[in-house]
């Protein structure tokens, strides 16, 4: 496993993190002991930057999560644990509550990586307000380090200035080789101001794994039910950048997962994709995609068939 600074933190990360939205009744791993497993699996691949938040089975993500690392024996040192607390909660003495309440869940002293999920877009709590009780939470050793999750350019500024002792380390972000959009504005924003780029859905909802075709489309009983990447108007349109994955995964000895996620980690150094995994195999297949590097040569074809497909969100 490789493994870098989360941004300007002192946090040591792995490349791969496990994202841990799958632990819930959206993605259906709500079994603890596949949870466990998938955890453990992770630990035994190198993986120790583990991302869930509060809302993720309103709050089971967080209990899978605390619970696995004490059965396992985890110290607490040697595993970054990154949580997301919603827009719903920003009201600043709910900041300290929910955050009360995710310490208890993940049966820690602290969070290393406290995330605002997303703006407060229905409450219309000020930015200010909340963002400096995250900063107490600081002050007060119950949080290492804050990041933003969802934010356009505009509110990652505005959040930035309300602090006054420290600054964000990271922003995450919807990030894959089907939905660059973060290219334009956010990524070049974090590389400037020396921010880590968390990608979520990386393998876009895993669209870009190479298990589904254009003839294989399942109704998706999960997250995935509508989602507009396997409306079949667009994976027709994705459907050639999957086969080149495939045809790469051969040339590599790898999958087109490992492909893609490779890929994403050559475009900065400062990206850390977080993948999700309902089964301990996915975990492994996701390790390796580090350890080594596609080719100049091979990066820009995929590049440019990527840069080609342009799907829409329009699809009822």
């Amino acid at each position: 496993m490789e493994y870098v600074k989360l941004g300007k933190s002192d946090l040591r990360v792995s490349r791969i993190g496990l994202g841990a939205w799958q632990f819930s009744e959206a993605w259906g791993v709500t079994d603890y002991s596949i949870a466990r497993d998938i955890i453990k699996t992770a630990l035994d691949e190198g993986i120790n930057f583990i991302d869930t938040a509060m809302v993720y089975g309103r709050g089971l993500s967080e209990e899978f999560i605390g619970k696995a690392l004490k059965e396992l024996g985890v110290k607490r040192e040697d595993v970054v644990i990154a949580t997301k607390i919603p827009g719903d909660f920003l009201d600043p003495d709910d900041v300290f509550r929910a955050t009360d309440r995710s310490l208890k869940r993940l049966g820690v002293d602290y969070i290393d990586l406290m995330q605002v999920h997303w703006p407060p877009c229905w409450h219309n709590h000020p930015t200010c307000g909340y963002m400096k009780a995250l900063e107490r939470l600081v002050v007060l050793g119950k949080i290492r380090y804050i990041g933003l999750s969802d934010f356009p350019v505009e509110l990652v500024e505005a959040a930035r200035s309300c602090l006054s002792k420290i600054d964000i380390v990271s922003l995450q972000i919807r990030y894959n080789l089907i939905e660059r959009q973060a290219e334009y504005e956010l990524i070049p924003y974090a590389e400037k101001h020396g921010l880590a780029i968390i990608p979520w859905s990386p393998l876009a909802k895993g669209a870009l794994t190479g298990k589904y075709t254009l003839d294989n489309l399942p109704e998706f009983t999960d997250v995935r039910s509508g989602d507009p990447i396997f409306h079949p108007d667009n994976f027709r349109k994705v459907w050639p950048l999957v086969q080149l994955l495939i045809e790469l995964g051969r040339k590599y000895g790898k999958t087109p997962a490992q492909i893609a996620l490779n890929w994403l980690i050559m475009y900065s150094p400062s990206i850390v994709p977080i993948p999700g995994a309902k089964k301990p195999e996915h975990v492994r297949d996701n390790a390796g995609a580090v350890g080594w590097r596609l080719s100049y040569e091979d990066w820009r074809r995929i590049d440019e068939l990527s840069k080609s497909i342009k799907i829409t969100y329009v699809t009822w």
